[in-house]
């Protein structure tokens, strides 16, 4: 047990080296903001949403919406036009308007830094919670979005589709140090190299290291067919 714990983390550590030399270590959110609520809010929008598209809306969203009273006290419907390109607009909306009412209400109007506050806010889960304490407070956070979750399965770092539960996995073999940028790094992997309908494998510079390599598409969820080693 010991001698296999020891090889997967000899793994990881290769891993993060090989991740670092292709994206660096310098990394920074894919969503554009210039402020805690900015980056709350386009997190928000970003669920089963591209961050381009999200880009493509927030500059004149967030010209119309300077801060969250302005938010708290937006009218639903003129909200819901201003997001609709980012798909799921009206729970999106909702969520928003009673986030930044709590935000408003509770806190002053800012974003608080602790995971325990942030994720009883609505439309705020963990995944929201760690990129904002991530990219904004710049406390260690993994973050787990579909890429991080079904490559770090692939990868045989997790067997677990709970998100909850792969950010526990990775938080216990992953150093504290890499945690904000495994997640970015592997998210631009996903959506370059590691493709959930197109996997490259022959191209990526990680596939001696990962036991799901040239086994299909389908690699990465509950239908493995092939035993992660």
């Amino acid at each position: 047990m010991v001698r296999k714990t020891e090889k997967l983390m000899l793994r990881v550590s290769e891993i993060l080296h090989r991740l670092d030399e292709e994206y660096g270590a310098d990394t920074k959110c894919y969503l554009h903001h210039e402020n805690p609520l900015q980056l709350l809010i386009a997190t928000i929008l970003s669920a089963q949403c591209t961050d381009a598209r999200v880009n493509l809306v927030t500059p004149a969203l967030f010209q119309k919406y300077p801060d969250a009273q302005a938010f708290a006290g937006a009218d639903l419907k003129e909200l819901e036009e201003s997001i609709h390109s980012c798909g799921f607009y009206h729970s999106k909306a909702r969520n928003i308007i009673a986030c930044c009412d709590r935000l408003v209400r509770d806190y002053g109007g800012n974003v608080p830094r602790d995971i325990q506050e942030l994720v009883t806010l609505p439309g705020v889960g963990r995944k929201t919670a760690n990129v904002i304490r991530g990219n904004i407070f710049e406390e260690p956070s993994v973050v787990v979005d579909t890429h991080v979750g079904r490559i770090s399965r692939k990868l045989g770092l997790t067997k677990e589709e709970d998100p909850e539960k792969v950010e526990y996995d990775l938080m216990k073999i992953l150093p504290r140090e890499h945690w904000i940028r495994y997640n970015m790094q592997i998210i631009t992997l996903g959506r370059t190299i590691c493709k959930a309908q197109s996997q490259k494998c022959e191209e990526c510079f990680l596939q001696d290291l990962c036991p799901s390599a040239g086994s299909g598409r389908n690699s990465g969820s509950k239908g493995d067919k092939k035993k992660l080693k």
